[in-house]
């Protein structure tokens, strides 16, 4: 399966920007949303970039994902989750 750059539909506070992130480097969607108020914070474009990407980004087909016990972000259909 190729891994794609999307928005989260699932991971979402704002926009799913750092869900979607979080989703594709397989990392904490936290450690994704600290950088990037810590890029704001100390007057860096964090916020710009974050705009940016809502609008670049497209957004997840619905899919629910979820970490395995290995750690390792596994996708299924939302009608498959039990």
């Amino acid at each position: 399966m190729q891994k794609k750059l999307m928005r989260s539909a699932t991971d979402s506070h704002v926009a799913g920007v750092c869900g979607g992130l979080a989703e594709y480097f397989n990392i904490d969607p936290t450690i994704v949303r600290l950088l990037f108020v810590v890029a704001t914070v100390m007057g860096g474009p964090g916020l710009l970039i974050y705009i940016v990407l809502w609008m670049v980004m497209p957004k997840s087909d619905g899919s629910v994902g979820y970490r395995n016990e290995n750690g390792s972000y596994e996708k299924t259909k939302n009608d498959e989750m039990v």
